[in-house]
């Protein structure tokens, strides 16, 4: 069974039982590129729905829609909001035309399923049309950035509230190995003395720095510019429009700090929030992916390699080597750093190739953003719950290392000088005795004090206590971690 619907082009054979239209349709047959449908981004679909229903909303308040159609349109995209329909938003996540096939997608799906509600033939436009009660007062370009912005908002949440569990699973690691000496390494040579709970505190550190800074961008995400169709001049859309959706899509939201954008023409054309949210997903997927290799550099081995710490073991490591076993998460967690990465350049080139009053590019863009936030969220839950959680210390051969290592004399040498603590430094690596051996060998120094000046605490500058960890009960970290779930489930990107 199928539908006739036409557009300016001419008509076509719709399936009569899907709920989008012509728009779709040719937006399906123009974009056989990736193979990926928007619908692998839920959030998006939610984000554009409550757009969609905050218009309806405002225009019936203002009177340039029927209170009838206005509700039809509401209950249709409550529906979207509440999960349902998915598999009807079937354009490719590369399209061109500014999103317009997206927007449209969405257009028809509600104004299909309003029909429905209001027991009326699929593609019965002239009772609720797609394009004149949907869309009205809108524009592609209103309605899609601020519907992308949107949805980044959510992932970015998410995003955040696992890293804030990772950071609290670094610290915790750190609290564990605070008194666990080792020798430090600069340019992957021995170095001075420190503790592994410094160094796994450091990686909290690190963890945290970023949550600052992804809280920073996501604030520039509540900017939008609906209202301004077309190109920021707010042709078509009434005066009195743009604050009154605002307003509703505030408590659809419940997001209070949404606002729109002084200059909407800017707005419209402008992509700068887009950049600055992928440099610091980039920043933070780089620096993550340091502490991955760290990880692996500090598992490695177990015989000849540093053996400093136990990674989990997840998986057997080789179809040819038995009992070999790999850091396969640090591993993909670094694959992930080098995705996001790249699609850095993506971005860097999509903003840069706006023309105008008008940004093509937005759909990739709004496709990387949302992949990288989704995986780097991924990512990061994968390597707290199946590796650092499971960390643990190999305590004898850091001791031995310490032991062995000629960096103490670091720690002697405002007491003998730079050129005493060379020449034993020399020596001992050359006759493989200790440094407190040579030390009290030629007579530099009182046993006593050399003890003291030799201490672990002395040697890592005493820094065992790291502070209280972060806030985080287990109850919390229970209830975030079931709010994580429900959101993987969901999505599909």
């Amino acid at each position: 069974m199928v539908r006739i619907e036409r557009d300016s082009l001419g008509e076509l054979e719709i399936p009569d039982d899907v709920y989008w239209g012509i728009n779709t349709a040719r937006a399906i047959e123009n974009f056989r590129i990736s193979r990926r449908k928007i619908n692998v981004y839920p959030d998006l679909l939610v984000a554009y729905a409550q757009v969609k229903q905050a218009a309806a909303r405002a225009n019936s308040e203002i009177g340039v829609l029927d209170a009838e159609r206005a509700d039809l349109i509401d209950r249709a995209a409550q529906d979207i909001i509440d999960g349902r329909l998915r598999d009807q938003f079937v354009v490719g996540v590369i399209q061109g035309g500014a999103g317009t096939s997206t927007n449209m997608n969405v257009n028809e799906v509600i104004a299909n399923r309003g029909l429905e509600l209001a027991g009326r033939p699929f593609g019965d436009y002239q009772y609720l049309s797609p394009n004149d009660h949907v869309n009205r007062s809108q524009s592609t370009n209103d309605t899609y950035p601020s519907a992308v912005k949107l949805s980044l908002v959510y992932s970015m949440t998410r995003l955040i509230v696992e890293l804030r569990l990772l950071r609290n699973s670094f610290a915790a690691k750190g609290r564990e190995f605070r008194e666990v000496l080792k020798v430090g390494r600069t340019q992957l040579q021995d170095a001075v003395p420190m503790t592994l709970g410094q160094e796994f505190w450091g990686f909290s550190t690190t963890i945290g720095e970023d949550l600052d800074r992804l809280e920073d961008v996501r604030q520039l995400l509540w900017t939008l510019n609906l209202g301004a169709t077309a190109i920021g001049t707010g042709i078509t859309a009434p005066p009195d429009y743009a604050p009154a959706v605002l307003r509703h899509l505030r408590e659809i939201t419940g997001l209070e700090q949404l606002a729109n954008a002084k200059d909407l023409i800017e707005a419209t054309s402008d992509t700068g929030v887009f950049l600055s949210l992928s440099s610091v997903l980039k920043r933070s997927a780089m620096r993550l992916s340091k502490i991955a290799n760290d990880l692996r550099l500090l598992s490695s081995g177990p015989q000849v390699g540093l053996d400093e710490i136990n990674l989990p073991a997840k998986q057997a490591g080789s179809s040819i080597m038995p009992g070999k076993v790999n850091p396969v998460i640090p591993e993909a967690v670094n694959q992930v750093a080098f995705i996001i990465a790249g699609a850095d350049v993506t971005v860097s080139m999509a903003s840069e190739a706006g023309q105008l009053q008008l940004n093509a590019f937005e759909p990739v863009m709004a496709h990387v953003l949302l992949q990288n936030a989704t995986w780097l969220r991924r990512a990061v839950r994968t390597l707290r719950i199946n590796c650092i959680d499971g960390i643990t210390a190999n305590e004898e051969r850091l001791r031995a290392n310490v032991d062995a290592s000629v960096g103490v004399v670091t720690a002697l040498t405002p007491r003998i000088g730079y050129a005493a603590a060379a020449r034993l430094a020399k020596r001992a690596l050359h006759d493989g005795e200790s440094i407190r051996e040579l030390v009290l060998d030629e007579d530099l120094m009182a046993p006593d004090e050399l003890d003291e000046m030799l201490d672990p605490a002395a040697l890592s500058g005493g820094l065992f206590d790291t502070g209280p960890l972060p806030a985080m009960t287990p109850e919390a970290i229970a209830s975030l971690e079931a709010a994580l779930d429900e959101a993987d489930r969901g999505d599909r990107a």
